[in-house]
């Protein structure tokens, strides 16, 4: 790996990192530059569009990531929604551990920032939530789920697992995510009927 692709892949592993923990708008440029070791000059041959083209990529590298751990997720537990919906949960909870109750989603940390500072990286954080949610429905409709409510439990699970990301943030436990696993055996991952 030459050095030029390397400072790249720090920048924007630098910027994920810290659009999770502090948001866009508190995350200066200085600061990636500094924390990534990244120097300014290769930083705007790699990044020409500044920090907006940085957060763009961290945005799909993120939304990528995350992509893949779901579709792994699903493909370990095919055909039992019980076992889906429990290890998102612990997948979620086990990263929130790992990160000292640091890390929020990079996704719901910029949705409440961007609507008013950048349309193009607001929908490309609509089209990660909208594409994680496909996935999250896809495995419920595998499941035998009718897709209404196939839909409708993926859009409703995708919700708690991020509101379940503050709440355990703040309260530095993942005791959150248990409750949530809790419900889901009783509500969304319960056989129709």
């Amino acid at each position: 790996m030459t050095r030029k692709t390397d400072a790249r892949a720090r920048a924007i592993e630098t910027a994920e990192r810290l659009f999770r923990i502090q948001g866009y708008t508190a995350t200066g440029l200085t600061q990636i530059l500094e924390e990534s070791g990244a120097p300014k000059g290769s930083f705007y041959f790699h990044f020409p569009r500044g920090k907006a083209q940085l957060a763009e990529e961290a945005i799909d590298h993120y939304i990528a990531t995350r992509i893949s751990v779901l579709r792994s997720i699903s493909a370990n537990t095919a055909g039992n929604a019980l076992n889906f919906v429990h290890q998102l949960f612990g997948t979620f909870a086990a990263e929130m551990v790992a990160s000292d109750f640091q890390y929020g989603c990079l996704m719901q940390n910029l949705a409440n920032e961007l609507p008013a500072l950048d349309a193009e990286l607001t929908k490309r954080v609509a089209r990660g939530f909208a594409d994680s949610t496909e996935i999250v429905a896809e495995h419920f409709r595998g499941c035998g789920f009718a897709p209404a409510r196939a839909s409708s439990t993926a859009a409703a699970l995708v919700a708690a697992l991020e509101g379940a990301r503050t709440i355990a943030r703040l309260e530095r436990t993942p005791a959150i995510f248990e409750a949530l696993a809790d419900v889901s055996v009783r509500r969304w991952a319960a056989p129709e009927g």
